[in-house]
This record gives structure tokens, C-alpha cells and sequence, in this order.
């Protein structure tokens, strides 16, 4: 089983933060609040711009919950649809190879679903398995690899593809002053990846995925998550979410490369979510890694912020096309989200 390629697709609507910023200095001046504060948040998470969506000035006509998801409908089409085929495109495939196809997302709600929409869109073949997933959020991107890797194990002359689409703008609760929001509309931006995963018959030069691990943590549910009302996704965004990695993460990389005979040393490429950066330092510090492993991902966050389930498949991506990790290394796929719970997915390249 081999990562074949991974592409994305960014909005064309870019914005630096300082813009950003000043657009919500803007709409929140009407409410009267420390205007100051809000731009040391957004200052703080070290992002320099977002794609959105839309353009900006858009926004304002979002007035309920269901105009912001027939956005989110029509977005999640048009740049899933150019990941997709972008991604099939650096693996020399075509949209008549495609055996399976697994959607990811925590940003709206769809029925039919993204995946069955492109099904029109792209042209895929009828016979395409669909496998729609909702609200594994940041982790999704390094679940949906190892759920993909799951299928082509069953079926190994077959192609599955991941897409994950995160468009977090439209999400944006713009009556909810809570630290958690105001820190999230700082964060988060759009965008779609997808990856084509390839079972064993299959030849690839990518990656080959060796195994993945899901761990859950009991009784954490208001660490990360949403809270969902008539006004739509309301953050679930605990200061614990450090901690929670500070505590977990070495105990769990250590246990599942132990039974591969691996340890932590013998791991020469890291492909993380950029969560943030008091995540990405929780993260560095728990694996007792160089400031150089996970600069990738430090980079995406500043280059595009979070884009929840999407940014690790873009970290991955990067290190497909920078990188190029000598022959028979190993790399490990890390994310953490909603549950609260890890996903691990080991590779060899």
C-alpha cells in the first residue's frame, strides 16, 4: 500500500492577516470590545494570511447558518473537484481509476454528500465506493490515510482517494466574543487536499504506509469540538489541548513504533498537523524533536493557518515534493482532534 500523490486546491480569495485584522477590528467595534486584545490574539498564532472562500466583503451577506453551508456546498465542489484531480494528475491516474472514494470534512454538512456531488462533477464511474465521514475534524486528514490504507488492504489491485475539504471561514460565529472564537477567526483558514492511496498490485513510487494506530482519550469531549444551534458551529477550543499532547503523545508514538521494532531515532521524517503553535511546541517537545522536523508544518501554519483535517495532508504534500526522505527511512503522520483522540500512520519510503 502506497501513497501514490497528494494535491490541493486553495481558494483564490487571499488575505494577510493585517487585512484580517482589521476587518474584525471593523465588525466587532459595534459591540464594544477591546479591540486591542483582539489583534494580540490574532497576532499570537503567528499566522501571516488565509485563503477564504469568498471574498471578504462577501461575508456580510451571510446572515443564517443555511446561506453560510450552500457556500460551503458550492466551495467544497469546486476546489475538492480541482484536488482531486490534481492529485490524480502527480500519480499519472485518471478519474476512471478511482475504486473508492473517501470524504472528509468538519466545516458543513452536505446530502448528497461532497463526494456524491463530484461524482457528477468529475465524472468518476458509478461503481465508486463512497465513504462520506463528519466530525473527526483535525485529525481527519492522517485517519482518513490510514481508513484509505484500511481499504485498498481489502482490495489491493484498487485505488482509493482521500479528500478533505475544510472551508473554517464560514463556520465564523460573528456574535460569540468568546477567547476560544476570537482565537479560532485568527486560525483558521480554507481550502481542500486529497491523496491517492494505492493497494499492493499497484505500482507507486510514494510512500509505502507500514501500519496506523487510533487512540482515544475517555471523558475528553470539551477539549476540541463544536457546539451546533440554530446559528451553526459554535468553537469548542480548551486551553488543556497542550497539555493533552504534552501528556499523551511521546507514550503512544513510543508504544505503537515499539511494536514495529522502531523507536522515536529511527523516525527521519515527521508529518504533523500544524494545530497551532503552543500545539506545534507541545508537539516538538513531546517527541524531543530538532526545530528542523517540523519546520513544514510551522510553515504551513504561517503561510495558510489551520485548516483542520486539510493541513497535515498539505504538510504531507510539501514533504512529498521537498523533501524527498532517503530510500527505506521512516516517517510518522500525527494528528490529534476532536474525541479527544490520535491518529498515527507509519510510512516507509
Amino acid at each position: 500500500m502506497r501513497i501514490a500523490a497528494v494535491g490541493s486546491a486553495l481558494p483564490p480569495h487571499i488575505y494577510d492577516q493585517d487585512a484580517l485584522i482589521e476587518a474584525f477590528r471593523k465588525h466587532w467595534a459595534e459591540r464594544h470590545f477591546n479591540l486591542d486584545r483582539l489583534e494580540q490574539l490574532h497576532r499570537n498564532v503567528l499566522v501571516g494570511g488565509r485563503h477564504l472562500a469568498l471574498p471578504i466583503e462577501e461575508y456580510d451577506e451571510l446572515t443564517s447558518w443555511g446561506k453560510a453551508n450552500d457556500a460551503w456546498i458550492r466551495v467544497a465542489e469546486e476546489v475538492g473537484g480541482r484536488a482531486v484531480l490534481q492529485a490524480l494528475d502527480r500519480a499519472g491516474l485518471t478519474v476512471s481509476d478511482v475504486d473508492c472514494l473517501i470524504f472528509v470534512t468538519v466545516t458543513g454538512v452536505a446530502t448528497p454528500s461532497i463526494d456524491a456531488r463530484l461524482m457528477n462533477r468529475l465524472g468518476l464511474k458509478p461503481g465508486v465506493k463512497r465513504i462520506p465521514i463528519f466530525g473527526l475534524g483535525c485529525v481527519a486528514g492522517t485517519a482518513g490515510i490510514a481508513r484509505a490504507a484500511d481499504y485498498v488492504r481489502a482490495f489491493p489491485d484498487e485505488v482509493a482517494v482521500l479528500l478533505s475539504v475544510e472551508l473554517c471561514s464560514l463556520t465564523l460565529q460573528r456574535e460569540d466574543l468568546s477567547i476560544a472564537n476570537l482565537i479560532a477567526s485568527g486560525l483558521f483558514g480554507d481550502g481542500a487536499a486529497a491523496a491517492v492511496v494505492v493497494g499492493e498490485n499497484r505500482r507507486a513510487a510514494g510512500p509505502r504506509i507500514v501500519a496506523s494506530r487510533s487512540i482515544f482519550y475517555p471523558d475528553s469531549e470539551r477539549v476540541m469540538g463544536w457546539d451546533i444551534s440554530e446559528n451553526g458551529f459554535k468553537i469548542v477550543l480548551s486551553a488543556e489541548v497542550p497539555e493533552v499532547v504534552r501528556r499523551h503523545l511521546r507514550g503512544d508514538v513510543d508504544a505503537f513504533l515499539a511494536d514495529h521494532g522502531l523507536s522515536r531515532g529511527e523516525i527521519a521524517t515527521w508529518i504533523s498537523h500544524p494545530g497551532g503553535p503552543r500545539v506545534l511546541e507541545a508537539v516538538q517537545a513531546a517527541l524531543e524533536v530538532s526545530d528542523d522536523a517540523l519546520e513544514i508544518a510551522w510553515r504551513s501554519l504561517r503561510e495558510v493557518g489551520n485548516l483542520s483535517s486539510t493541513s497535515v495532508l498539505l504538510v504531507l504534500e510539501e514533504t512529498l515534493r521537498a523533501r524527498s526522505p532517503e530510500p527505506g527511512s521512516f516517517g510518522l503522520m500525527v494528528a490529534m482532534g476532536p474525541g479527544f483522540c490520535s491518529e498515527l500512520v507509519l510510512l516507509q519510503w
